[in-house]
């Protein structure tokens, strides 16, 4: 008998959020082609086109600086160009489950987890 791993729900990353819609916002996102993003992505902003993209903490092109986590999946299907996409972020007072955030290889998640509390989102373990 086979086994399927279940995938991460939309929002499943999130403990508790301010009313209405004051912790998130739609935007653009920056996807690769041929590639996923998660919900529980951390972001950050890409100064140039303010679109978002992972947060990478080496980086110089604003993504050094972790702003937002996206709410659902993004898939780019495409396996020959990037893809500005729209997506929904957790931009603002939140409190999120720290062990569902979704960071990249080798980034400083303790410099993108204070990001993202100067934007009042409180990861809890």
């Amino acid at each position: 008998m086979s086994s399927e791993t279940e995938g991460r729900y939309a929002g499943e990353f999130i403990l508790a959020e301010s009313p209405g819609t004051i912790s998130r916002d739609t935007v653009t996102v920056t996807v690769p082609a041929s590639t996923t993003y998660t919900p529980g992505t951390v972001l950050g902003q890409i100064a140039a086109t303010e679109a978002y993209a992972p947060y990478d903490d080496a980086a110089s092109d604003g993504t050094e600086t972790a702003v937002g986590i996206l709410y659902g999946e993004l898939e780019n299907e495409s396996a020959l160009a990037a893809d500005d996409m729209t997506g929904v972020i957790v931009n603002f007072g939140a409190e999120v489950r720290s062990d569902d955030l979704v960071w990249g290889a080798g980034v400083d998640e303790d410099a993108g987890l204070a990001d993202l509390a100067a934007r009042y989102i409180k990861a809890r373990d």
